[in-house]
């Protein structure tokens, strides 16, 4: 942690539109022994149940899904433009057949039971308050699904307190 700085949450500056739809995240669980982590750009951050929380959505076939079903803790890292490739690769490749930390150059850093990367810029971390799957008949506009799920693989949204902020010093 020695490179990042505690701050709270709503001290940031950042953009979450920007750093989550255009700049993307990476979502991680799991700690030292083992853990996995997805690229998403989906998501967001927010005040609910008078907490600092941030949403993220996992789809049950990502491996990371059982990662963060299995943990209270999951991570949100997120990076400048000059980690985009190693982003992509996280998204396009399973941690099942490969180690993506080793393929991308991105150094893990685990401590307190979870995971997170040396390389971003802001990390929150984020304890589970909340899971419940989307599901077809919840859909107000349901030109969503066609878009979105045509195979009908609907996100479990996880809603997470954000328990610590750490950024780049």
């Amino acid at each position: 942690m020695s490179d990042f700085i505690l701050t709270s949450p709503e001290a940031l500056s950042e953009n979450a539109f920007k750093l989550i739809g255009k700049d993307w995240m990476l979502i991680t669980a799991g700690d030292e022994e083992k853990y996995n982590t997805m690229t998403a750009s989906w998501g967001g951050v927010g005040v609910l149940w008078n907490e600092s929380v941030a949403f993220a959505f996992i789809r049950p076939q990502r491996y990371t899904y059982e990662f963060t079903e299995n943990n209270g803790l999951f991570t949100l890292s997120f990076f400048d433009e000059e980690y985009r490739s190693a982003l992509r690769f996280c998204g396009a490749n399973s941690g099942r057949d490969c180690d993506k930390a080793e393929k991308t150059g991105l150094t893990p850093v685990h401590e307190d039971g979870l995971t997170y990367f040396a390389e971003a810029k802001l990390v929150l971390v984020c304890e589970k308050l909340y899971a419940q799957d989307l599901t077809a008949e919840s859909f107000v506009d349901k030109a969503i699904i066609d878009k979105n799920y045509p195979n009908n693989d609907f996100h479990r949204m996880y809603v997470g307190k954000i328990v610590k902020c750490l950024k780049k010093a």
